[in-house]
């Protein structure tokens, strides 16, 4: 999913005001936005949140109906329920991009206000090992927070990211995760050799690992339908003895963030390479699903995670990150 088209929907940046703006003055947008939402009572950003969703429902109809209709058989419910749901996702995203336009404001002592962590310990054991931790996560929640719950409690975090196709997009993005102290390894770049280089000193490296993963994915079954999976988490696992944490930040109802830190999971090596990667990303994939049905409303319903058919899969080893 990329953040430039889900900051795309918000009625800041619609392609009106794209136009009447001028790409080029994105990034001065963007950051003017940001400053002026860090000076709201966070409380007011929650209303704001509330409001916005809404239209976004109300007036996005191509993302709306995709939503419902993706919603349905995942979970098994009616249109009327699905529509329920999905206008609550609505409203938790637009909360969410708020959330990015607010994070400078995050720091070690406030974090608390903010974000609650369980079994943060877990985290801390983990890279204790000395072999890096690799964090499996999806777009639940204000996942982009999720990097501050750790950064800001002195454990260094990294990450690979989509680079997004506007640069203006990404330089603001990028200039709002550096005020939380996330390293960021565009795709497209030498991010892989950057990412193992991270582990071997003992750093987190976090996966979004909920995207359409194109044909040399894993095609495993999520949420009721073959899906083409990315095999990062297990690829890296695998290549540095790294530990697993799944870890995954929810919206309460009041407003304010859990962080919700699983036991280790480590990569078991049969000697069947292919084999044993495939059966640990389903192993994966089967958490994050649990997490979206528990959690309906903090998952981007409308993305294109069914993309890539299971006819389009390469044969042979094409691991996609």
């Amino acid at each position: 999913m990329e953040l430039r088209e889900v900051f795309h929907y918000s009625l800041f940046t619609t392609p009106y005001f794209l136009k009447m703006a001028g790409i080029k003055m994105l990034y001065n947008a963007l950051m003017i936005l940001s400053r002026l939402v860090r000076f709201l009572p966070y409380g007011l950003i929650l209303f704001l949140g509330r409001i916005l969703g809404n239209l976004y429902y109300i007036f996005v109809k191509k993302q709306r109906e995709r939503a419902v209709s993706q919603m349905m058989p995942a979970l098994k419910i009616s249109e009327t329920e699905a529509r329920k749901l999905v206008r609550e996702s609505f409203v938790n995203l637009a909360r969410n991009m708020l959330d990015i336009l607010y994070m400078p404001n995050l720091n070690e002592k406030n974090l608390s206000e903010y974000i609650e962590i369980d079994h943060l310990e877990r985290m801390k054991d983990a890279l204790a090992q000395g072999k890096g931790v690799v964090v499996l996560t999806g777009h639940l929640g204000t996942w982009e927070w999720l990097s501050a719950a750790f950064t800001l409690n002195g454990l260094p975090v990294t990450a690979i990211a989509k680079l997004q196709p506007n640069q203006e997009y990404s330089r603001a993005l990028d200039d709002l995760r550096a005020t939380i102290h996330v390293e960021i390894f565009n795709r497209g770049t030498s991010e892989l050799l950057a990412a193992g280089r991270a582990l071997k000193k003992g750093k987190i490296l976090g996966f979004l690992a909920d995207q359409d993963a194109g044909p040399g994915g894993a095609f495993i079954d999520f949420l009721g339908k073959t899906a083409s999976t990315p095999m990062g988490p297990a690829v890296f696992a695998k290549k540095f003895n790294s530990p697993v944490l799944p870890a995954f930040i929810i919206r309460q109802p009041n407003g304010r963030h859990l962080v919700k830190i699983f036991e280790v999971l480590k990569f078991e090596d049969t000697g069947d390479t292919d084999g044993d990667l495939f059966r640990f990303t389903e192993k994966m994939t089967r958490i994050l699903e649990k997490m979206i049905r528990e959690n309906p409303t903090q998952w981007i319903w409308f993305q294109k995670r069914w993309n890539t058919p299971p006819e389009m899969k390469k044969e042979g080893k094409h691991h996609t990150v």
